[in-house]
Order: structure tokens, then C-alpha cells, then sequence
């Protein structure tokens, strides 16, 4: 076991609690960056940042909610500051793919002192059974924007593999990984698949990025509203329409397929099937 812990931040998360279970089976010492944490960490409290990341060899850093928020970019700054200070010797950050803010992130990082990983993510398969899509899903419909753009949709799975590799493994500093999944699909295609998987009819419905917003500000609030929609303008353009060898590179295997993941979720329950 290593003497230094390794500090997850946003370890309640998709990605950051999938992380910290891994680090925990690899025998890790894990530091769990929360709000509620023993030693909390807030991204709205910096007091609560130096003392999360004094005294840990490396550390996981999520942005929540997102990169694209007003401010995130200079906290990300004054955070990689202080683990600078702290002495933590690296840095792995998971970024979004095709952002620009994420791309301002990146940079930060990569200036900032410390050795570092970057984790450049493709849309999130897991946005269907634990994201906000879950309720349209259970529904029977796959409500998005973007007509019939194609996204090489990721396991968040893939991620945390990733994540850790580089937290615990030499070979990976500096390195940019750009991980999606094995193949293009549409948000028709998806849907199809999900259908299959959960055991009855998933419907894509297309809709404007409007409909997207009021869609997201019910749940979210206006605020979240306007980052998250401007983050599929920008993304879901066809830049992204590309797959990419970050899994393979970083972890020598491909990277697990969007039917798999879909199974998997509908297995463990992510869809219950009214008798």
C-alpha cells in the first residue's frame, strides 16, 4: 500500500466514486474529496482545498458541474497552485471533449508545475441510467438535439480505468488521453440499442436546443440551463464525430461498447420494467 493517499475530488460523482472503488480494490489509500467528507473538499469553500490536498501523492480532479461554468477555469488555476505548494506530484484531470473552457483547463494544468494526466472524455453512457436522462428513458423516449450528429458515446467505466492507471502506474505523465467509445452511433442508434437491452421500445425524439434548455431548467434551474445548453451547441456539431485511441493507449484493450454498457445497466436494475 502506498504511505501517501491519493485524494479523489468529486468522489460522490459518476466518474470520482467509480475511481475510488478502484483505487480502493487496488489497495490504494484513498482521500475522498466531498463536501461531507472527513476532510472535506468544496470548490465554492478554497479554504477547505490545501488542507484536502496537503500531505496526498496524487489527485483526481473533477470540476463539478462543469468546466464550461463561469469561474471554473481560475478556481482550476488557484487549485493546481496549491497542490503545487502541497507537494502533490500529480495531476490527472478529466476534461470534455470539444469544450473550449475544458480545453482553458487543460492548459492550466499543463503550465502548472505538476506532473500531469489529462482525461479528454466523449458524451457519458451513463448519462441514461444515472444522469438526467434516466426519467425520458423510463418514459420510452431519448429526448436530444443534434439531428443525426454521431458521438463515439463512452462507458464512464473506461474512465475511472483510465484514471487509475494514471494515478498509479508510470508511463502516463504528461500524456493527453483522448477516450470515447469503439464506434460512432447516433442518438437514434442508441436509443435502438437501448431498446433491445431494457425490453422495450426506447424512442429518439429530436428537439431543438430550446426544448433542451426548458428540458434541463425544470430539474436544473435556468443557470445549469444555459451552461449544459451551450455545451451541446458547441459539442453536438459534428466535431466530435470521430473516434479516438485514448483506452487503447492508456490501457492497452479497447474500449468497452455502448451494447455492453446497456446491458450491463439494465441488468443491475437502471430500468425497472412495470409487471
Amino acid at each position: 500500500m502506498q504511505a501517501k493517499p491519493t485524494l479523489v475530488i468529486g468522489a460522490t460523482g459518476k466518474t470520482g466514486s467509480r475511481v475510488a472503488a478502484k483505487l480502493d480494490a487496488k489497495g490504494v489509500r484513498v482521500r475522498r474529496g466531498s463536501r461531507g467528507s472527513a476532510i472535506p473538499f468544496d470548490w465554492e469553500a478554497p479554504e477547505t482545498w490545501a488542507p484536502a490536498l496537503t500531505g496526498v501523492r496524487a489527485a483526481y480532479v473533477t470540476y463539478f458541474p462543469d468546466l464550461a461554468f463561469p469561474g471554473a477555469v481560475e478556481k482550476l488555476e488557484s487549485l493546481c497552485e496549491t497542490a503545487r505548494d502541497a507537494g502533490v506530484e500529480r495531476l490527472v484531470l478529466l476534461s470534455g471533449r470539444g469544450e473550449h473552457h475544458a480545453r482553458q483547463g487543460e492548459e492550466v494544468v499543463r503550465t502548472s508545475g505538476v506532473d500531469f494526466t489529462i482525461v479528454r472524455a466523449a458524451w457519458f453512457a451513463q448519462n441514461f441510467s444515472e444522469g438526467y436522462l434516466r426519467d425520458p428513458i423510463l418514459a420510452g423516449v431519448l429526448p436530444m438535439p443534434g439531428g443525426d450528429i454521431a458521438e463515439p458515446i463512452l462507458d464512464i467505466e473506461d474512465i475511472a480505468d483510465v484514471a487509475v492507471a494514471a494515478l498509479t502506474e508510470d508511463g502516463h505523465g504528461g500524456a493527453l488521453y483522448e477516450v470515447t467509445g469503439p464506434r460512432l452511433m447516433t442518438f437514434a442508434a442508441m436509443a435502438a440499442e437501448l431498446s433491445s437491452a431494457i425490453g422495450r421500445p426506447i424512442r429518439h425524439v429530436p428537439i431543438s436546443f430550446d426544448a433542451f434548455h426548458a428540458n434541463i431548467a425544470q430539474s436544473g434551474g435556468p443557470f445549469v440551463a444555459d451552461v449544459f445548453t451551450a455545451i451541446a451547441r458547441e459539442t453536438l456539431d459534428g466535431r466530435n464525430a470521430h473516434v479516438a485511441d485514448g483506452v487503447a493507449r492508456a490501457l492497452g484493450r479497447p474500449p468497452r461498447d455502448f451494447s455492453d454498457f446497456a446491458a450491463a445497466a439494465a441488468r443491475s436494475g437502471a430500468w425497472p420494467v412495470a409487471a
